[in-house]
């Protein structure tokens, strides 16, 4: 089984810019969904010049099964457009690389502005990593930073307290 383990931190307000001077990679990404049920999501995802379909487990928690798939960007600018749930996910992303770890800094747009999320993927669920001087808050166990659920509750409509990752 596909599995993805990550881990989704907000950044430190005292350094939340510094990161920007160490992107290596910026990609823009717009995404939307075909299906969320209690087991899994369906998305669609185009990032630049490339598009995939993919299924992830509605798990909570940073391990959850995933699979992926290429599709044509035609096809995916075809199923954003006329079968994807609305509001829609559009946010750039920034690669970094720290202690020998690429981290992806997702800086979300729309309805989403404002929110900013770290994530990185780990080889197992125990993984000791360095953090960054610009890593705040862990979130990954809060389901309201998953992309899924920010189609259906965004950032716009959260309270200042679930802002501040509470």
């Amino acid at each position: 089984m596909a599995q993805e383990i990550e881990r989704k931190f907000l950044l430190s307000s005292g350094n939340a810019n510094s990161w920007k001077s160490l992107a290596f990679k910026k990609i823009h990404l717009h995404q939307g969904y075909l299906c969320n049920n209690s087991k899994a999501s369906v998305r669609i995802r185009i990032e630049d010049q490339h598009a995939n379909v993919n299924i992830k487990s509605m798990t909570v928690g940073i391990a959850r099964a995933e699979y992926e798939y290429s599709i044509p960007v035609s096809e995916a600018t075809e199923l954003l457009h006329s079968l994807c749930s609305k509001p829609q996910i559009k946010k750039v992303r920034y690669l970094v690389m720290f202690a020998h770890k690429c981290w992806e800094i997702d800086v979300f747009e729309g309805d989403n502005e404002g929110l900013i999320v770290a994530e990185i993927e780990l080889e197992s669920e125990d993984e000791i990593f360095d953090l960054p001087e610009w890593i705040g808050k862990e979130v990954s166990i809060f389901e309201r930073y998953y992309n899924m659920r920010l189609t259906t509750y965004p950032y716009s409509q959260w309270t200042t307290k679930e802002k501040q990752g509470d």
